[in-house]
């Protein structure tokens, strides 16, 4: 049986993460009824995104040159780094507007059960990386839940003997929850509140 075009819309919107069939529903008859130029804009940037993004050589975030705009960006303390689980936790922690550092993406978490071990994350990057180039101090953002907890004391580990003061935001967020959902506030409460491992 062929699809109408409406249904195949929401069968591809579907497809997104917490998208159910309603909300893909509701968002194709949305979609019809924009304007052309913004219809057409919102499917640009799609193909855009996946045509030109990829990961900074540095940091890991997503960019579409080699290096991120945080990175490039010479104001910024350049002798802190904030390590995250996920690209999409960067924007999380600019949102709060506290910290004015850089980042290292780790591109996942300390996960044996799921075969997710060190050689699979960017850790030797970030160790090679915080000796390199005169790094301070080390902020320890992973997700407050077991994983996120393992993957940092691995890495506060790693970086015992470097003289690099190694910290863990504080647990201003609740335990079993990802980064990414948390609220500006609270974030921020949590980067202020970060504790020596």
């Amino acid at each position: 049986m062929r699809l109408g075009i409406i249904d195949n819309l929401i069968n591809e919107l579907t497809r997104l993460p917490g998208i159910g069939r309603k909300t893909a529903q509701r968002l194709a008859f949305y979609i019809l009824s924009m304007p052309d130029g913004e219809a057409r804009g919102i499917a640009e940037a799609i193909t855009e995104v996946k045509a030109k993004a990829r990961f900074c050589s540095i940091c890991f975030n997503i960019t579409d040159t080699d290096i991120c705009e945080i990175c490039s960006d010479n104001e910024r303390d350049r002798t802190k780094i904030c390590v995250v689980e996920e690209p999409s936790n960067i924007s999380v922690v600019e949102r709060a507007g506290i910290f004015r550092g850089l980042y290292h993406v780790l591109m996942g978490a300390l996960s044996p059960i799921d075969g997710v071990t060190p050689e699979r994350l960017k850790i030797m990057e970030l160790v090679d990386r915080a000796g390199r180039d005169n790094i301070e101090e080390v902020i320890l953002a992973t997700n407050p839940n077991t994983k996120g907890e393992m993957t940092a004391q691995y890495i506060a580990r790693l970086l015992e003997d470097t003289g690099i003061r190694v910290t863990r935001i504080a647990y201003g967020l609740p335990m079993g929850s990802d980064i990414e959902f948390a609220d500006e506030v609270t974030l921020g409460k949590a980067i202020e509140g970060r504790r020596k491992l």
